[in-house]
């Protein structure tokens, strides 16, 4: 059977070949110049530099790994960001999952606007985004701080727990509910011990991507931190008057907790689909 599919398929030609070994140089392009940063991050972490700066490879060592908060200023900016990425992907994941329950379970007068805008913040550059929560702290006499930048965070992460959500709602099937209310159950009790337990993965899922782009963001954050320095921040600051090895070896840990928990939340989606 093998045999016959083989003499039953096309040769390929010279033009097909070219073309498939093309996409496949072109893909080997694409990846590497989105990784090769992260590579070179990862690597000069090892890396003994002879002056401030950790840009020129000399000698490989352990000892930044021995000590990787030894610069008290980046392991107070590290706590920041965790804790500023832990409170806002909370209040996106309450505040994302609500709406989006709404919007699937209930129709209502202006539901396509409330569609439309948790899209805006997806759509609008960081920047104009940043500028804009800048001017409303200041106009509103607002001190920019610890939550100023949750509440910045909690905008952008709500509209991608709302979305993440709303796809995990699509598939539900809503018969579930009414069987339950038909049995005596309550709207709460229905919705605890029904609802709930159904739709966790993928609000976990939301809540994990939510974490990630928190911890990770720069622009709106720069914008809004006031006097609060997140690790995103400190790097920038530090890199101007010297690039220590520290700072790598906290990048690639924040680099592993991303991935780890961004792998989290793809499992966790599949597992739901």
């Amino acid at each position: 059977m093998a045999a016959f599919r083989r003499r039953d398929r096309p040769p390929e030609t010279v033009g097909g070949r070219l073309a498939r070994w093309g996409l496949a140089a072109s893909a080997t392009a694409g990846f590497a110049y989105l990784f090769t940063p992260i590579v070179v991050i990862v690597v000069f972490s090892f890396n003994k530099p002879r002056g401030k700066f950790n840009l020129l490879w000399r000698d490989f060592t352990l000892d930044n790994w021995a000590s990787p908060f030894a610069k008290e200023a980046l392991t107070d900016a590290m706590a920041l960001s965790l804790r500023v990425a832990v409170v806002s992907a909370g209040i996106a994941t309450v505040f994302g999952t609500l709406v989006a329950l709404a919007l699937v379970r209930y129709r209502f007068t202006g539901s396509r606007v409330v569609n439309l805008l948790l899209l805006m913040p997806l759509t609008t550059p960081e920047i104009v985004l940043g500028s804009s929560l800048l001017t409303l702290f200041i106009d509103s006499g607002v001190q920019r701080g610890f939550w100023t930048i949750v509440i910045a965070h909690v905008l952008f992460c709500t509209s991608f727990v709302a979305l993440t959500v709303k796809a995990r709602l699509r598939g539900f099937d809503w018969t579930l509910e009414d069987a339950a209310m038909d049995l005596g159950a309550g709207p709460w009790r229905t919705f605890s011990r029904v609802t709930l337990p159904l739709i966790t993965p993928g609000i976990i899922a939301a809540a994990l991507l939510s974490f990630a782009l928190s911890i990770d963001d720069f622009i709106i954050t720069f914008f809004n931190a006031g006097a609060e320095v997140t690790f995103p921040l400190q790097v920038f600051g530090a890199s101007r008057a010297e690039l220590s090895p520290q700072i790598h070896v906290l990048a690639t840990l924040v680099l592993l907790v991303s991935v780890a928990v961004m792998g989290l939340g793809v499992l966790v989606r599949r597992r739901t689909l």
